[in-house]
């Protein structure tokens, strides 16, 4: 009997919650507009934002873009169409924002941005890592990795597509780094985050300056396929590092074909981004690392074979 009772005050408890719960968000929704699911980052980002936003109390809908423009803006329209409280968004092409987020203002809905870039628009928040700081601890890696090693001092950088302005910053970082250790960079080539691309850029790379002594990639499907591309070229003495830690250049590093990547943490970007969204509703201050650019920066970390196990660990 006591059992009994002593279920029914703990489903009467969570009943409360719950209803304390909907209460507090009105039974609001909070859409994501993902930039491609295929990809290990944004499936991470995907999770950490799709928990965030639950546990908040909010309805959550997603939409995966499929790194199509055109699905991007219909499928974020349909979204505001369907009353959301708030957009979040990790955009396939940021310079395509602007009337999707005056479109949202225009409904009340504040807008989150998610990486890759504001495109100009007049988003409300905007979560990033700290994508130079990132690349500057992938030149220092490189350098001390490199230290003592005879060699050209030459390296080539294989770049994301030019509109994700902060991918960017993550060849900059790493750049100015072997710069000012003396190195050349020989090539620096958009693989438009696309691992196809990455492949035969690292497959001219290795043709047309074979001496390059490291690559850095602005991503990891682009990494990991740089890093298949030096193997079939028969060239493992080539440094290569990447920037996510998604799975496939974990797995590349734990087998000894790429050197390093550098972590980012999208589980809790996106996580950060429905805390975010919710203080938007709500009408709360947000707190900025950057007021001007309404910017919020994420740590990073870099993963090499000597933690690449714990990272792994990580997204299992």
């Amino acid at each position: 009997m006591r059992k009994w009772v002593l279920l029914s005050v703990v489903l009467a408890v969570a009943l409360a919650l719950s209803v304390t719960g909907m209460s507090a968000t009105g039974g609001k929704k909070i859409g994501f507009s993902v930039y491609d699911m295929q990809y290990g980052f944004f499936q991470q980002m995907e999770k950490g934002t799709k928990t965030g936003v639950e546990k908040l109390g909010y309805q959550y809908i997603l939409h995966d873009q499929k790194s199509d423009e055109t699905q991007m803006i219909s499928g974020c329209q349909d979204l505001i169409t369907q009353g959301i409280a708030a957009l979040i968004i990790s955009p396939n092409k940021p310079e395509a924002l602007p009337p999707i987020v005056k479109a949202a203002h225009a409904a009340g809905i504040p807008v989150v941005v998610d990486d890759i870039g504001g495109g100009g628009s007049d988003y409300d928040a905007l979560i990033v890592s700290d994508c130079f700081g990132g690349g500057e601890i992938a030149g220092e890696y490189a350098l001390k990795v490199l230290k003592g090693k005879k060699g050209a001092k030459k390296a080539a950088i294989i770049k994301c597509e030019p509109s994700a302005v902060f991918a960017i910053r993550r060849g900059e970082g790493f750049k100015s780094v072997m710069t000012k250790a003396g190195y050349t960079i020989v090539s620096e080539l958009s693989g438009h985050s696309r691992p196809e691309e990455g492949y035969k850029i690292m497959k001219d790379v290795i043709t047309a300056h074979p001496e390059v002594q490291v690559v850095f990639c602005e991503n990891d499907p682009m990494g990991a396929a740089a890093a298949q591309a030096a193997v079939d070229a028969g060239r493992k003495d080539i440094l290569i590092i990447g920037f996510n830690a998604d799975e496939i250049a974990l797995k590349a590093i734990k087998q000894g074909t790429m050197a390093a990547t550098i972590q980012q943490f999208p589980y809790k970007m996106g996580e950060l981004s429905a805390k975010i969204a919710d203080q938007l509703i709500k009408k709360q201050k947000v707190k900025f690392d950057n007021a001007k650019t309404r910017e919020i920066y994420a740590p990073v970390k870099l993963i090499t074979k000597d933690n690449v196990d714990e990272a792994l660990a990580e997204i299992k």
